[in-house]
């Protein structure tokens, strides 16, 4: 029995950059965190005791004898990839699908670690990074960009650049003084709404005009943020300033990156107190995170009470293998 445990991640600045048909044409670059909130895959192999072969547990329950007959198009993608056969899977995290926190990437990656696991092999960071990017956007076929599967195989508080080769990933040297401090700062609320960020990408590339002037921008943020956290001099404060100014560039990127209710909710936050945020993930809903300083953080708790505030602490491990007992597998014979 293997079990794996992934961090969720969240966005700061870039997000949008990360997109293949941008960043092979133009440089792209994310600002991001891993946080202490994790999907869990528990994966072994099923006891030939059944009619069934494979058993899949998620929102809902998969019995199937085939593997080509299971719905979850990551779990059948990533079975007949690496091979799997006569699995036993169970999904569990601490936050809701859907919800702008990569969650669908950190089960792809924790999927694939577990699998690896399995089989008595080790996948490194950036191979399975790699290919849960080719398992969500060629296997499945889902719209969206690298930088979450990136994060949550990873893990810590990064920058990452995309260029035509590939990827980098560069941990942000932040004392641990000054990222507590950034981390006390920053308060988290679910918005209730959830959504496929697949679905948010689509609908926002149809009819959609020439980005690429806004992106540059945006691109050029992440530098800019990255230069706040780690010059000491710098006043903290200009983080919050400077998501405010991503937010509201991100928002005239799409028909669907944000709605009229939760641009009412980030105006009341900022009304209260908060300095600048945004909607974490490809929008449409989710989590709002909100950047501010101490002395106003009651008020706009205060002003979010409708809404469930989620405290964090940022994480450094990315996924890992938490559980690992070796099975005696032989497999069927045809």
């Amino acid at each position: 029995m293997v079990i794996t445990k992934t961090p969720f991640r969240m966005s700061f600045f870039g997000g949008g950059t990360d997109m293949e048909d941008y960043f092979k044409h133009h440089r792209g670059a994310v600002l991001s965190t891993t946080f202490d909130k994790y999907c869990y895959v528990n994966v072994r192999h099923l006891p030939r005791f059944f009619e069934y072969a494979t058993e899949l547990t998620y929102s809902k329950t998969e019995r199937v004898k085939n593997t080509c007959d299971i719905q979850h198009p990551a779990i059948r993608n990533a079975m007949e990839m690496l091979d799997m056969h006569e699995i036993r899977l169970a999904y569990e995290a601490d936050l809701p699908a859907r919800s702008g926190l990569g969650t669908s990437s950190s089960f792809a990656v924790g999927m694939l670690n577990a699998f690896y696991a399995l089989k008595g092999k080790y996948a490194d960071k950036k191979k399975l990074a790699q290919e849960a990017i080719y398992l969500e956007r060629v296997l499945c076929k889902e719209a969206g960009g690298w930088q979450d599967q990136i994060a949550a195989s990873y893990g810590g508080f990064n920058k990452i650049l995309f260029n035509a080769e590939g990827f980098e990933v560069l941990p942000v040297i932040i004392s641990p003084e000054r990222k507590k401090k950034l981390n006390d700062n920053l308060l988290m609320f679910f918005t209730g709404f959830t959504r496929f960020s697949s679905e948010i990408q689509k609908a926002n590339a149809l009819g959609r005009q020439d980005n690429t002037a806004r992106l540059k921008q945006m691109y050029g943020l992440v530098d800019a943020a990255e230069q706040i956290l780690v010059d000491k001099t710098r006043d903290l404060d200009e983080f919050g300033v400077l998501l405010d100014t991503t937010w509201r560039l991100k928002r005239t990127t799409g028909a669907v990156v944000s709605t009229d209710s939760i641009d009412a909710l980030y105006e009341k936050g900022r009304k209260a107190g908060a300095l600048g945020g945004k909607l974490l993930g490809a929008g449409g809903g989710g989590f709002l995170i909100f950047y501010v300083p101490p002395g106003k953080q009651d008020a706009v708790r205060e002003a979010m009470h409708d809404l469930m505030h989620i405290p964090f602490c940022f994480e450094e491990g990315g996924t890992r293998v938490i559980h690992y007992t070796p099975e005696a597998y032989e497999p069927k014979e045809n």
